[in-house]
């Protein structure tokens, strides 16, 4: 038992170290990122189908020109917990794209509408291609970038983070990179030609993807701000949602689960104190 415990504690410090020497940046220089108020938040969190809307047409409007949802299928966004749209709005959705299919009897590819059981099309046909149209830069596919990318709090507030179940680092990242863009550069700053300075990348203050957004750029028809800060708000929670689908169901099932165990665990007390009640300890 002491060697397990020795163990544990000392895999334990490791972690803590490897958490304390993950970033990219300098001691004291990795950027601050900023809480937002996420619907999905919680372990009664839910997705917010406008705000999905919302971030899906800035998605298509803005990002995808350059990034993927390879993993994501059209038919996805009609599914419980996700975007709220019905059978006959993603058949018009997906017949707004063109993808390649086959090989047909002639043994050559062929393009056509894409069908709900599609995946999004990739604006690129490889990374080669991406990288050209880009100066170099790969755009990274952002089905799962809400869960890859996300700045450690690092000791002590990582724990807490843990103790917490707070879960949504990776929105709060992309909320603060989008918004992270700025024209003023410290002197101390060197920022290479072809780059732009922003406060919220975690590689580093010099990003190859120049400034995405800016004011009354997509236009919101339910009244919603049109603002920097909105757009990168509403296109962070839809690349949650493409990340993790079935946060929803997760979440009500996680909350029976816990409301079956505090049953059980009741019924096993009262159990336990009926059939010892009069043997003597």
């Amino acid at each position: 038992m002491k060697t397990l415990i020795a163990t544990s504690v000392r895999a334990a410090v490791a972690a803590a170290f490897v958490a304390g020497a993950a970033p990219a940046f300098a001691a004291g220089d990795q950027p601050h990122v900023e809480r937002q108020s996420w619907t999905f938040s919680g372990p009664f969190g839910y997705y917010d189908k406008a705000q999905l809307q919302r971030g899906f047409k800035v998605y298509r409007e803005v990002c995808s020109s350059c990034h993927s949802l390879n993993l994501v299928a059209f038919r996805n966004l009609g599914e419980d917990g996700a975007l709220g749209y019905n059978e006959d709005q993603i058949k018009a959705l997906a017949a707004e794209y063109t993808v390649e299919d086959g090989p047909n009897d002639e043994g050559d590819m062929f393009e056509r509408a894409a069908k709900p059981s599609d995946r999004f099309p990739a604006p690129f046909p490889n990374k080669q291609a991406a990288q050209a149209a880009n100066g170099g830069a790969y755009p990274p596919d952002l089905s799962l970038i809400a869960k890859a990318r996300a700045v450690e709090r690092g000791l002590p507030w990582f724990l807490f983070d843990a103790i917490t179940q707070y879960q949504e680092l990776g929105p709060d990242y992309l909320h603060g990179l989008l918004t992270g863009y700025s024209e003023d550069i410290p002197e101390d700053v060197e920022i290479p030609e072809g780059k732009y300075y922003n406060t919220g990348f975690i590689a580093g203050h010099a990003i190859g993807m120049p400034p995405p957004l800016s004011e009354d750029l997509v236009e919101y028809t339910d009244g919603t701000p049109q603002t920097v800060d909105q757009y990168a708000t509403d296109v962070s929670a839809f690349l949650m949602w493409a990340a993790e689908p079935k946060l929803e169901e997760r979440k009500k099932i996680g909350f029976r689960v816990m409301i079956f165990l505090v049953i059980f665990a009741s019924l096993l007390y009262f159990t336990k104190k009926k059939i010892w009640r009069n043997v003597a300890h």
